[in-house]
């Protein structure tokens, strides 16, 4: 018998028999029993150990009834507590059962417990280890699979003119910065910007989640306008898309120009409450808002023809890629293009310089070749306001090769501005700054001697009386202006008028004040690149391209508006459409308007007709007509002559009756008193 069963046994003599608990003694000695087959089979399992322990400690106060009814709270909370250390022993022992093949005494515990824990640890490194090579392959076909991304796509815009560590494109556009309240929340903090925006949770509107505008509440309720776009084709890893009107649409975008020739801005806002996401109507209303000084209005249309535009995107349309474009020449894209620019001024205007050079950016991106808006003209001046001194220096570095941007003076001037900041900025180094200040002089002196026409006009609108050597040297006087051919002036008036508030600092001045005095002694000196700048202005600027006089009727800045050609500023423009280009493809062409026939073709009522806005000379008549038409024509200049004659003789019969004179004035005086 074990001595658990002998101790049992004891208890029992000692005067348990009262107490009628030989049975559980009993079941207790024949359980002891059952068991002493398997202690002498081989080493006790931790299990086994654990129950002889538990029932050790249930029956060792069996000789104090009450206080098993005392500790019976105490008991069943001990109970559970070992249920948990049991359910947690047995996981361990299966975990170690496939690596204990010694056997062990009963009495060797620690040896024991001390042998579990190192395979314990032995079975976490290999776990470890099975886990970082599971890593080490995910990684793997992550890195291949990215490698066949890149190989099928081709070469992108980002990697064909990277010219930084990052490998990113000068011309790089980011979503979260096409966002105003990005920008917002950095100059004056979240709070002040978002405020207690908590849209209420009955009156919420869900509307579709887009990078270019948020839409409002007030807006009408969203629903498909029939713009949608379409892949025209994809080749050398670019991917051309068009927008489309759909049948229903080409039917709006008639009455629309119905409205526009009546001439009558109501018209266009009553198609706009039955088409509310028309884009032309929205363009067009813009400006009419904006030139009755309603900024606010105008915005907020511009707004709602981009989220149309958005909604309307391809799949695989993307405005980060780089790799999208759009043909100008299609009317559907120019709507696009002027939508976002007139957004990107927008934000300029209201002091979020960052997130316009981002939209700035975009319309560069999606037709670089062409720039028909010519984005390159302002791109610098964005950046200068947004302090975004390295992307212009790159851009100038990376794209002077092929695009000859050191030709233009915005970028011969802006690049060595750029560095002149940069030699201020007290965080760089000293030996960078000193470079910057070098780089920054070279190309201000250049910049300088390339357009000599500048100084002066920059100079007029920063209230700076030049210096007496300065004004009366013939390098920078009179005659530099007079000698610019009209698109040298164009270009450079329109840089003078836009940038000359960031020349204006003092530190900037007086920098321009030495590179000026500089170029004098140059100048006197007869260095040879004064030569070859004069050869360069003569045989180039001759004409400026139409993307050129786009720019200059966009911008509304009246410095530059003033050299433009005649052919420009005669033919009509049009809000929706500023100046299109010549060789534009259109889709659809909006059909004849039926002539109605005259009744009489007396001279006098084709007089009056020709006064009505609907008269359309242009229209085509019949051949059978033309005759009639020339005959009245011939008939219609006679008869105002004889008119006019008949007038001027009239005026000239008219006699003025003078009133009779009255040789005694102080009679009626004399009479009333």
């Amino acid at each position: 018998m074990s001595s658990r069963a002998l101790r049992r046994l004891k208890g029992k003599q000692r005067g348990q028999e009262a107490l009628d608990l030989g049975d559980l003694g009993e079941e207790l000695g024949q359980a002891a029993e059952d068991e002493e087959p398997l202690e002498d089979v081989g080493p006790p399992s931790k299990n086994s150990v654990n129950r002889k322990a538990k029932k050790n400690k249930t029956q060792k106060n069996l000789s104090n009834i009450y206080e098993l009814i005392c500790d019976a709270e105490k008991s069943s909370l001990e109970d559970d507590a070992e249920k948990a250390e049991d359910t947690d022993e047995t996981h361990d022992d299966k975990d170690t059962e496939h690596i204990d093949d010694q056997p062990q005494d009963q009495n060797s515990a620690n040896s024991l417990s001390g042998a579990r824990v190192k395979k314990k640890k032995k079975k976490k490194n290999k776990k470890g280890a099975t886990a970082g090579t599971q890593e080490d392959v995910a990684d793997d076909d992550i890195d291949a699979l990215l490698k066949t991304i890149e190989d099928t796509n081709g070469q992108t815009l980002q990697s064909e003119h990277s010219g930084g560590s990052d490998g990113r494109s000068p011309i790089y556009v980011e979503h979260r910065n096409l966002n105003p309240e990005t920008e917002l929340k950095r100059y004056f903090g979240a709070r002040a910007v978002l405020g207690d925006q908590r849209p209420r949770q009955r009156q919420r509107q869900y509307h579709r989640t887009t990078w270019m505008t948020v839409p409002k509440e007030p807006w009408p309720r969203f629903s498909r306008p029939g713009i949608s776009m379409s892949l025209v084709q994809s080749k050398e890893g670019l991917h051309y898309f068009t927008f489309e009107h759909s049948r229903d649409y080409q039917q709006v975008q008639f009455k629309f120009m119905d409205a526009v020739d009546s001439m009558n801005n109501n018209n266009i806002l009553t198609l706009l409450l039955t088409n509310p996401y028309h884009i032309d109507s929205l363009l067009q209303l813009s400006d009419v808002c904006r030139i009755h000084e309603d900024p606010e209005m105008a915005r907020e249309l511009i707004e709602r023809a981009l989220y149309s535009f958005e909604c309307s995107f391809h799949p695989l349309f993307s405005l980060t890629s780089g790799t999208c474009r759009l043909d100008f020449l299609r009317p559907e894209n120019r709507a696009f293009y002027l939508a976002l620019y007139k957004h990107m001024m927008f934000l300029e205007n209201r002091g979020c310089p960052r997130t316009a050079l981002e939209y700035c950016k975009l319309i560069l991106s999606l037709d670089p070749e062409s720039d028909p808006f010519c984005m390159l003209l302002l791109i610098d001046f964005l950046a200068l306001r947004s302090r975004e001194y390295h992307s212009i220096i790159r851009l100038y570095q990376d794209w002077e090769e092929h695009r000859n941007l050191s030709q233009l003076p915005n970028f011969a001037f802006s690049a060595a501005l750029c560095h002149f900041h940069l030699s201020q900025e007290d965080e760089t180094k000293q030996e960078e700054r000193e470079k910057h200040r070098q780089s920054a002089d070279r190309l201000l002196q250049h910049a300088l001697i390339m357009f000599p026409g500048l100084l002066t006009p920059l100079l007029d609108l920063c209230t700076v009386q030049p210096d007496a050597a300065v004004a009366a040297h013939a390098f920078f006087g009179p005659k530099s202006q007079i000698g610019q051919s009209p698109a040298l002036a164009e270009l450079t008036s329109l840089y003078v008028g836009r940038t000359h508030l960031l020349w204006r600092e003092g530190g900037v001045l007086l920098w321009l004040e030495e590179c000026v005095k500089e170029v004098l002694l140059r100048v006197d000196a007869k260095d040879p690149l004064v030569e070859d700048g004069l050869n360069k202005r003569k045989q180039r600027y001759q004409s400026a391209p139409r993307a050129i006089h786009r720019h200059v009727l966009l911008s509304e800045i009246k410095e530059a508006t003033s050299f433009l050609p005649l052919d420009v500023t005669t033919q009509p423009g049009m809000g929706f459409d500023p100046l299109p280009p010549l060789d534009s493809v259109t889709s659809y062409t909006r059909p004849e308007r039926p002539q109605v026939g005259a009744t009489d073709t007396s001279t006098l009522s084709l007089f009056f007709r020709s006064l009505l806005p609907s008269f359309n000379l242009q229209g085509g008549p019949r051949p059978e007509e033309e005759q009639e038409v020339a005959q009245a024509g011939r008939e219609l200049y006679p008869e105002v002559n004889r008119l006019m004659v008949a007038m001027r003789d009239v005026l000239a019969n008219i006699q003025f009756q003078e009133p009779p004179r009255d040789d005694h004035p102080d009679r009626d005086e004399e009479e009333w008193n």
